[in-house]
């Protein structure tokens, strides 16, 4: 039985700090990238700023884990992962929301682009 326990312990430490390691390497990656296509200018900076934050507080609840923990027991989470998941999925509902309100600005500046078009080509058969 004391056994069990030992090896569980041991088991859920090694899966903390692989968790710890992939969060960093996928944080680390994450602004590699933004890095890379911000030079090739296929990012803007401003756009970038979302993706930056969100890979340094990565790294930062990775590196902190013991304030993640802190937190989600406050919150009432039954592991840490479930508060650093949560986080990340509200992350990505804001930058979806955003990327949808750019859209919808887009199509209306291509509507009213059409329409001017159309008034030039009718002004132009008379």
């Amino acid at each position: 039985n004391i056994l069990l326990k030992i090896l569980s312990c041991e088991l859920f430490i090694l899966s903390d700090i692989t968790l710890r390691i992939l969060l960093i390497l996928g944080s680390v990656i994450s602004l590699i990238i933004c890095y890379r296509k911000i030079e090739q200018a296929k990012l803007k900076i401003s756009e970038s700023i979302g993706w930056i934050v969100g890979s340094i507080l990565l790294i930062l609840m990775s590196i902190f884990s013991n304030v993640v923990e802190w937190i989600s027991s406050k919150l009432g989470f039954m592991a840490p992962v479930n508060c650093v998941f949560l986080v990340f999925i509200m992350f990505l509902l804001i930058k979806i929301f955003n990327c949808n309100m750019k859209i919808s600005q887009l199509n209306e500046k291509l509507k009213n682009v059409d329409h001017y078009i159309a008034l030039k080509e009718k002004e132009n058969e008379k």
